[in-house]
């Protein structure tokens, strides 16, 4: 796969999500469930992380490999536009893997200015939150 990296998924593009990225094309390869310390935040339908923080909590996802075409694709979804007015931010950071290993994930952050005034979910697992 050129150009390949990896990219930790936590809200609708988990498997059995609305954007589930095993629907999508060039298929990803799934690498394991990883976590990341941060904060999530209910927006309707989906969730948005912001990494980090005083009120940080484990965050769960999934880690898969893909190409630079699905990068593309997955930055359509996340709604990615230079400059500040951008729903998400890309982020490289290290996901820890169940085994424990840190694996160098692309993430997509939500804009800070977007979670102003909102309440964390609690926890860290949206699936759990969005099917409870």
């Amino acid at each position: 796969m050129p150009q390949a990296r990896h990219v930790f998924v936590y809200g609708t593009l988990r498997r059995g999500g609305r954007n589930d990225i095993n629907r999508l094309r060039p298929a990803p390869e799934y690498i394991g469930m990883g976590e990341v310390q941060g904060v999530l935040y209910h927006f309707d339908w989906y969730p948005g992380l912001t990494l980090g923080g005083e009120e940080a909590v484990t965050v769960i996802g999934e880690i898969y490999r893909i190409g630079a075409e699905l990068e593309q694709v997955l930055d359509g979804i996340e709604q990615i536009v230079p400059g500040a007015a951008s729903e998400y931010f890309k982020r490289q950071v290290d996901v820890t893997v169940a085994n424990g290993a840190p694996v160098n994930c692309l993430v997509y952050e939500i804009n800070p200015a977007r979670v102003r005034d909102r309440q964390p979910i609690g926890h860290g697992d949206w699936i759990v939150f969005h099917t409870a």
